[in-house]
């Protein structure tokens, strides 16, 4: 017989209920403003005549709403059968396995996964590598260049969505290189009238969470200094925005889990039977794992909460 552990939310009550107490509660600190303005951006990066600026999580230099953490496109929700919930739930080991990819993702879904699972920001970049001179000259002054792509493989997970499509598959016919290449082109358009682009190029810094923290529009040659600099100052909002949403999360039941071989994934333990669990992740993707494949800590864990709720 199949048992759950209401783990997760015996715990957030707990924590929801000193929160409303006030239990703990210290005075907030007055915030001092910082020595470069309420941007933070240094003099030197800002615009050229600007003054010390807004706030960049305000969404960078065009405003922007934040988008929902949940904004996955209809098509790309996989739903369960419910009348057989764990028929389709993939294995952890699967989802952990990371495909090989490039510097630039070629897709959002695919890219907003990356984005929540290891917990770095994610840059858009809008372009039209056919027809625009701008997007040709960010690509040689800044997102070619060695120093670049060291700091955002280490900070980022990129995706370029461009409006210039072309089909290299030799295996594809005619038709379908054209038909493929449609799709693409329109795929294009919906992320492009989704995240309100207007020109080209557009850059768009996400935070783990799915918020837009940052919206830079157009670039003129030799500004490749104040560019990365916005997407410095973009990076470490989305940072630390991520550390909030994550700790709102944890309260919530969810927690780092890890196998056998250190992959790591956040998650939320919803059920547990006879040594199999299931995991769900923040955007209600689903894993089914077992307790031999976790590491020495969660294992550990697992028997400490079994434990305490008399389980065998």
């Amino acid at each position: 017989m199949r048992r759950f552990l209401p783990w997760s939310v015996v715990f957030a009550l707990s924590c929801s209920s000193c929160g409303l107490l006030g239990i703990g509660r210290k005075p907030a600190k007055k915030q001092e403003p910082g020595p470069f303005g309420v941007t933070g951006i240094p003099p030197q990066l800002r615009a050229k005549g600007g003054d010390s600026g807004t706030a960049i999580a305000a969404g960078g230099n065009v405003s922007a709403k934040p988008l929902p953490l949940n904004a996955t496109p209809e098509e790309d929700i996989v739903y369960t059968d419910p009348d057989n919930p764990d028929a389709v739930i993939p294995e952890l080991a699967n989802v952990l396995t990371a495909p090989k990819h490039g510097p630039w993702e070629e897709s959002e879904t695919v890219a907003r996964q990356r984005s929540a699972r290891e917990g770095k920001p994610l840059l858009i970049w809008f372009t039209d590598s056919g027809s625009s001179p701008m997007c040709l000259a960010l690509s040689q002054e800044l997102f070619s260049t060695n120093d670049f792509a060291n700091w955002a493989t280490e900070k980022l997970v990129r995706l370029r969505v461009d409006a210039e499509v072309k089909i290299t598959d030799s295996n594809l016919d005619l038709s379908s290189a054209e038909d493929r290449r449609i799709r693409i082109i329109d795929y294009a358009k919906e992320l492009k009238k989704r995240y309100k682009v207007l020109g080209f190029p557009t850059l768009v810094m996400l935070s783990p969470s799915g918020e837009v923290v940052g919206k830079y529009r157009g670039y003129k040659r030799g500004d490749a200094t104040f560019v990365w600099g916005q997407l410095k100052q973009g990076e470490a909002v989305a940072s630390e925005s991520y550390k909030g949403w994550r700790a709102g999360l944890e309260k919530k039941g969810y927690r780092e889990w890890q196998d056998r071989g250190e992959r790591k994934i956040f998650a939320r333990l919803i059920s547990y039977s006879k040594g199999t669990l299931i995991l769900i992740e923040p955007d209600g993707s689903r894993a089914r794992t077992t307790e031999a494949s976790l590491s020495d800590k969660d294992r550990a864990w697992i028997a400490e909460q079994k434990k305490l709720r008399n389980m065998q």
